[in-house]
């Protein structure tokens, strides 16, 4: 499905009911907006880790601007500041009041920036894996340093400087990168899940060769007043735990969770505890 929303057309996707039944009446349950990361990558990394969430709530999926289904664009407009507006826009093309803001890695910040602008249209907020501002450039590269092989440290040049010339050299970034993203990471099961994905070098290359690079909400999430989750890996080498910790601390009484045996991919090394933490939460504080 398709909204022509503000200057551009987003593509999403829905999987759940919005109303069930439950004895004699119907039930709302809760719209939950899932925020890839990437940026440069589309939503379908999320299917179907998160697909088994759907008996409980209603998932919405999309993809950001210029990535994955949604329309292409000036790369210059595919910013933050434009995927939170975006995000805002389709919560009011769907008729959607308050909802639960979900994102992980760059998802988590759109969901971060998003939560502090229009606090009054989100239930509870969910970031996965994902930080508060710009500084954890310098630890990633440190850890990448410390732990990456010497082919995974030249091919992320290409990150940190935004310099992707093409989609192959985008993917070829991912295939190389994926051990350390993921501590599960199997490239004989796990590569067909790439192959479907659709990247946008254009988008990531204006994330981090430009506005990550001044990227900070930290001093503003004191201002979050929703139920918040905050996740994080334990290995995680790109946002590492530590920034899960600060973020948790900044939102008052936000509740904290870091996966023991996870790395940056959560949703892939534990699933099905991470599946059991999203729903117990929505539960527990709904």
């Amino acid at each position: 499905m398709r909204a022509r929303i503000r200057d551009t057309e987003i593509y999403f996707d829905i999987e759940g009911l919005g109303l069930v039944k439950q004895g004699a009446r119907l039930r709302s349950q809760p719209a939950v907006f899932l925020i890839h990361g990437g940026p440069g990558a589309d939503h379908t990394s999320y299917k179907p880790s998160f697909s088994p969430l759907s008996q409980k709530m209603q998932l919405i999926y999309f993809d950001h601007r210029g990535q994955g289904r949604s329309a292409r664009g000036d790369r210059e407009t595919y910013t933050l500041e434009n995927n939170v507006e975006d995000l805002e826009a389709l919560r009011q093309y769907l008729g959607l009041d308050r909802i639960v803001v979900l994102g992980s890695s760059y998802g988590g910040m759109v969901a971060l920036s998003y939560a502090v602008r229009y606090p009054q249209h989100v239930s509870h907020l969910i970031v996965i894996a994902t930080v508060a501002s710009y500084r954890f450039l310098k630890r990633a590269q440190e850890n990448l340093a410390a732990w990456g092989t010497p082919a995974q440290q030249q091919i992320a040049q290409r990150l940190w400087d935004g310099t992707f010339e093409n989609e192959e050299q985008l993917r070829e970034y991912f295939q190389v990168m994926a051990p350390m993203y993921s501590l599960t990471y199997d490239p004989n099961s796990d590569r067909s899940a790439w192959d479907e994905t659709i990247l946008s070098p254009d988008a990531i290359n204006v994330a981090f060769g430009g506005f990550l690079r001044s990227y900070d909400v930290l001093d503003r999430l004191h201002t979050i007043q929703a139920p918040t989750l905050v996740i994080g890996g334990r290995h995680d080498w790109i946002c590492p735990p530590e920034f899960s910790e600060e973020i948790a601390k900044a939102i008052p009484n936000a509740d904290l969770r870091i996966f023991e045996n996870s790395g940056h991919s959560i949703r892939a090394d534990e699933p099905e505890a991470l599946r059991d933490a999203i729903a117990g939460f929505l539960v527990y504080k709904s």
